[in-house]
């Protein structure tokens, strides 16, 4: 890799991070903005996804799963309705689905951190996977109470680590293959 490859990765971990940093940040400071902003996401997903189940049912050359495709297809478009007409109860399953992606990704960065040897910033990627760990517990414990502003404040300080992370391990990747040309 030559000088300006690296660089560049630097640079783009670099504003990577910053920029997650930011997010992280607004999120925190306006969590209920992002906790309803997911859960209408997630609410237009879900009705368009069963839009396009019931359109997929009519395309079905037997009569029997077609009619199954068509009925799961209504079933899930009415899911994304009632998501998008009661975000509030809709909030208690997404901060469980929410705590399962954070455990997940926590107990990835964890291994990743085990698995860096010699590497500067190892002990920030192991403690965003703690952390991940720690508020995925928080939020399952807590669902569906925790609700949408908790999601909101999770989310942003998860992301704000997830910046930490990106622009600790970008200066390091820069630094180390810098010392490997020398």
């Amino acid at each position: 890799m030559n000088t300006a490859s690296e660089s560049d990765a630097s640079s783009s971990a670099k504003v990577i991070g910053i920029v997650t940093i930011i997010l992280g940040l607004a999120a925190v400071a306006a969590p209920f903005v992002v906790g309803e902003s997911m859960l209408l996401f997630v609410g237009l997903v879900v009705t368009v996804a069963g839009v396009l189940r019931m359109i997929w049912a009519f395309r079905t050359h037997s009569l029997g799963s077609g009619i199954w495709k068509f009925l799961v297809g209504v079933l899930t478009f009415l899911a994304g309705v009632l998501i998008l007409g009661h975000p509030l109860l809709a909030s208690g399953a997404l901060t469980i689905v929410l705590a399962g992606y954070l455990f997940m990704d926590g107990l990835v960065e964890i291994m990743v951190a085990l698995a860096l040897e010699g590497v500067k910033g190892k002990g920030w990627v192991l403690t965003g996977g703690v952390l991940s760990v720690l508020l995925a517990c928080l939020l399952f414990f807590q669902a569906p109470f925790s609700g949408v502003i908790a999601i909101g404040v999770l989310m942003g300080i998860k992301l704000i680590f997830i910046g930490l992370i990106a622009l600790l391990l970008g200066t390091t990747v820069h630094n180390m293959m810098r010392v490997q040309s020398t």
